[in-house]
């Protein structure tokens, strides 16, 4: 019997990297670098849950990949630590990027506490019972209950802040047990949408992570890949390159470890027996293709119609076109993908949010009393053009070949 069809990518690959699992964004060390003082700030406010005080809530605001997440985590092990059996204080994270409802909120809150499996919340119940069960569950344990709510200002988008206001007054309820809110947020502005006594609630303290600079970055990368690599097996540039490409993107450790993490990925796969710079640019690339093909996937049907008007001007040898001639080609579109046709207006609104993504570049051009339009570039890869056109919300298209157009002005 012949081997696989991996045999001969098994033969070719070149281990450099002993342990992965400490290059993933989700691994948390022993050590955070350059965090000491954000760790012992918080750890200040949360000590007094030692003694049976309620700690004051605390409010996160930072970049992605500053550190917010891991802090947060690193402390929680700690008061593990600390009180091993939760006697004292009980440590709860929720990511509101997965659980993002009122009620999903509160049954994760009652689950991860209760530790009989018989009396866990099941889904199906009302929204006030499930409130009111949770809030025996913490009451009847006479304990200090710290709940993270991590992407906190995506519950608030997805379902308002229904939720928050009654964790922020639910020690009004409570006669045993006290709770203390965490919140972590990329979005400094989503407090400006709480209602004032949810605001006034739940920002008693607020914390700002400031972006990793390239030095403070090459110390995280070092510490990890210490662990991480065989001897020898990075090449001299390699963590200095991953920090400074990452420090010009807004100093974000999780870029920085994605890159260092592909590249040697590139590397095995390649049989090289070292990590080079030319890996991390070839990484560098790969990441920002995957960025640009996941943000397209998750465009709404009518932006990705929109998009495929400007890639179908682009093919017809239109590659700077104006408002008019995207709006010309898209009713066309519209017609063969029986989608509703929306308001030029409208989608001069959706060609604005697409610029904003980086997946074109439009620049608006005067043409003085008579008026003023965009003129319109594409600036995705083929690749990603050649993705969206296999979407099945654009099958419909696949023959479809677009008139010669004249240029309009909106």
């Amino acid at each position: 019997m012949g081997r696989s069809i991996f045999a001969k990518h098994i033969d070719k690959r070149n281990k450099i990297v002993k342990n992965k699992s400490i290059l993933q964004t989700s691994y948390l060390p022993e050590a955070l670098p350059h965090r000491s003082g954000e760790i012992d700030e918080i750890a200040t406010i949360i000590a007094s849950a030692f003694e049976g005080d309620k700690p004051s809530n605390i409010l996160i605001f930072g970049q992605p990949g500053t550190g917010k997440t891991a802090v947060m985590n690193f402390i929680g092990n700690e008061l593990r630590k600390e009180d091993p059996d939760g006697e004292r204080c009980v440590y709860v994270y929720i990511n509101c990027e997965i659980v993002d409802t009122q009620y999903g909120i509160l049954q994760n809150i009652g689950n991860q506490i209760i530790t009989d499996f018989e009396k866990r919340i099941p889904t199906g119940w009302s929204l006030e019972k499930v409130y009111s069960e949770t809030k025996n569950y913490i009451d009847v344990q006479n304990k200090v209950f710290v709940i993270v709510l991590d992407e906190v200002d995506r519950l608030v988008v997805k379902s308002g802040d229904d939720v928050l206001y009654h964790l922020s007054k639910i020690n009004e309820d409570l006669k045993q047990s006290k709770l203390s809110l965490v919140g972590i947020s990329n979005n400094t502005k989503f407090v400006e949408f709480l209602d004032p006594r949810v605001k006034s609630r739940l920002g008693e303290e607020k914390k700002i992570f400031y972006p990793y600079s390239a030095q403070q970055l090459g110390d995280i990368l070092r510490s990890r890949a210490e662990l991480a690599f065989e001897p020898g097996g990075l090449e001299d540039g390699v963590i200095s390159l991953c920090a400074a490409l990452s420090a010009q993107e807004q100093g974000d450790a999780r870029r920085a470890l994605s890159l260092l993490r592909i590249a040697a990925e590139i590397a095995e796969r390649n049989g090289d027996a070292t990590v080079a710079e030319a890996h991390v640019k070839s990484a560098k690339s790969k990441i920002e293709l995957d960025v640009v093909s996941e943000t397209v996937k998750a465009l709404t049907q009518q932006s990705k119609t929109v998009l495929m008007s400007i890639i179908h001007n682009t093919k017809n040898d239109n590659k700077t076109m104006t408002t008019g001639d995207v709006y010309s080609t898209y009713n066309e579109l519209c017609d063969v993908l029986h989608v509703t046709v929306l308001t030029q207006r409208r989608v001069t609104d959706l060609i604005s949010e697409l610029d904003m993504l980086g997946i074109i570049h439009a620049r608006v051009k005067s043409f003085g009393r008579a008026g003023r339009t965009k003129e319109i570039e594409l600036s995705i890869p083929q690749e990603i053009c050649r993705m969206l056109e296999d979407d099945e919300s654009m099958r419909l298209l696949k023959n479809y070949r677009p008139p010669k157009q004249t240029t309009l002005s909106c």
